[in-house]
């Protein structure tokens, strides 16, 4: 560099610049940011945990009898039809229909998430659907066939849920066949990016007729990741187009990826480190899947061929079981407790083991603080929607409620669910509300317990004796004449109590109907199951 050029403030500037280009270019000086996946692919379940700093953020499972349906696309066929409720049921090739609701079978427009932008460039209002609800039935009568998609997965007993605003998701862009709307995400909030994106948007060849939104993934890509993203989202609408005219109802025209390549288009950005994967197969295609978007990114998939199972050796096991008990520590001391009823998630936070300083009201801030945070952590984990209520520590002043209610609708932003939060009702409760698309995992991981059936108690010895004592009376003075002798089988806990505490009742029992009363214990026996029988015949007596 020549003398004059050291003293130039403008060439010291342009060499800067061109230096840090080289550098995002080789993908050289990128800073760590603590982010990784870990991926375990197994025949009958893939497994993904985000960590951040070695801490576990998310967390998805897929079995294979059991593949996310959100976001396929079918023919189906309208099988009834209820005006009452505003809703069709729909066959999409499950057993149980869908349920689409007459709102839903109206494309309708951007949701609030999105700023939308018309072709020429400014910003324009959301054009109002040209029918309504009403006009629904004439123009979907029963037997007619209509393309849907799946937007909330089979829970529980109830079918898909399912709309005719189709989209199509793509790594940096959305793609909506019947909405000729633009738009970008909201979450991507500063003004310069927003302009750059603006004219992206508008140099894209999208079909006429069609629309598309920025995903919030898309901030600082170049304009060639998205034509080749809208490229092959166009490409899969053609297939769902043709496979509209060729096959019957109902049928599966368009499959939402498996959690793989779901991963790959989700999570893989430029602020995830590395994913690491245990599977020579699944590495393979997802560096396939990323080489039609960034050569470069296929470097951040690594093969993990450690002795030791890949989630025990990044410590995402011990994190899973304990995140999933329903009592969940804080780092202060303090803990919350977590229960999921039909209606609603109920959350309570205690201080626990946090003492802290003499200073009362900060250690409940304090604590009350961590717990915004492990609630948003722990949705995220166990997928849990609907309402949430969540019981605060009582906080005097109004402040600190604003600073726990701004602290969980931050740590909410990076949730992928629809979230909105109410403040803090002067009772200290926070209601918030999150888009439930799928099972909670806990539904699809565990089942109901065989002994209390779900509800987490079973009676007590001493209850079970009761009722033992009580079923007695009733069945020896019914068979007071025919039976004198009585076998009574129960599980060795009840039998427990019966010879250490209820001994006198029972000899009681035997004065007061001339009868004899023989226990044997099972093992097998539920705690609250007993059978009293005729110890000569072995037929069961009943009351």
């Amino acid at each position: 560099m020549s003398p004059s050029n050291r003293a130039n403030p403008f060439a010291q500037n342009l060499i800067k610049l061109m230096l840090e280009t080289v550098k995002k270019i080789l993908g050289l000086g990128k800073k760590s940011t603590g982010i990784k996946l870990v991926v375990s692919s197994e025949k009958l379940e893939k497994r993904v945990a985000l960590l951040e700093n070695n801490r576990l953020e998310e967390y998805t499972i897929e079995r294979e009898t059991d593949r996310n349906i959100v976001g396929s696309i079918y023919k189906g066929k309208v099988r009834n039809i209820e005006p009452g409720i505003k809703a069709m049921f729909v066959d999409i090739g499950f057993e149980k229909n869908a349920f689409l609701q007459f709102w839903d079978a109206i494309p309708a427009a951007l949701d609030s998430g999105i700023e939308t932008i018309n072709r020429a460039g400014e910003n324009s209002k959301k054009k109002a659907p040209r029918i309504t609800h009403k006009d629904v039935p004439n123009i979907y009568p029963v037997g007619s066939d209509i393309l849907v998609q799946v937007k909330k997965g089979p829970i529980s007993n109830k079918g898909p849920r399912i709309t005719t605003d189709i989209s199509l998701a793509g790594r940096y862009l959305v793609l909506m066949p019947f909405n000729d709307q633009f738009g970008i995400s909201r979450k991507i909030e500063d003004p310069k990016e927003r302009d750059r994106l603006r004219k992206i948007l508008r140099s894209l060849d999208v079909p006429e007729g069609m629309g598309v939104i920025m995903r919030t993934v898309g901030a600082g890509q170049r304009s060639r990741y998205f034509v080749r993203d809208l490229s092959i989202l166009v490409d899969q609408w053609t297939q769902v187009q043709q496979g509209l005219q060729e096959k019957s109802s109902p049928a599966c025209l368009f499959e939402e990826p498996d959690l793989i390549e779901r991963t790959v288009r989700d999570f893989l950005t430029d602020e995830v480190d590395a994913i690491i994967v245990d599977d020579a197969k699944a590495v393979e295609r997802m560096q396939h899947i990323v080489g039609q978007i960034s050569k470069r990114a296929k470097k951040s998939i690594q093969h993990y061929t450690g002795a030791q199972p890949i989630f025990e050796c990044f410590g995402v096991k011990a994190q899973i079981e304990a995140a999933f008990h329903r009592q969940v520590w804080l780092p202060c001391g303090g803990y919350i407790v977590i229960d999921e009823t039909e209606a609603m998630i109920a959350v309570d936070v205690n201080t626990g083991r946090n003492k802290g300083s003499k200073d009362m009201e900060k250690t409940i801030l304090q604590t009350n603080i961590e717990a915004a945070e492990e609630i948003a952590r722990q949705v995220r984990l166990r997928n849990i929607g609907g309402l949430i209520v969540a019981d605060f520590i009582d906080m005097k002043h109004r402040k600190d409620q604003q600073a726990v209610y701004q602290h969980i609708k931050d740590r909410l932003k990076r949730d992928k669910a629809r979230t909105h939060v109410l403040p803090i009702s002067q009772l200290g409760l926070l209601e918030m509300t999150r888009q439930r698309a799928n099972e909670s995992l806990a539904s699809s991981i565990f089942i109901p317990c065989p002994h209390c059936s779900g509800k987490g108690m079973i009676k007590s010895p001493m209850t079970m004796s009761v009722e033992l004592q009580r079923a007695l009376h009733a069945v020896m003075r019914k068979h007071q004449e025919a039976v004198h002798e009585i076998r009574v089988t129960v599980h060795p806990d009840l039998l427990n109590r019966l010879r250490t505490d209820d001994e006198e009742h029972l000899v009681e029992i035997e004065r007061r109907y001339a009868g004899r009363l023989a226990f044997r214990a099972d093992p097998t026996y539920h705690q609250e199951k007993f059978v009293i029988s005729n110890a000569l015949t072995g037929e069961e007596l009943k009351a």
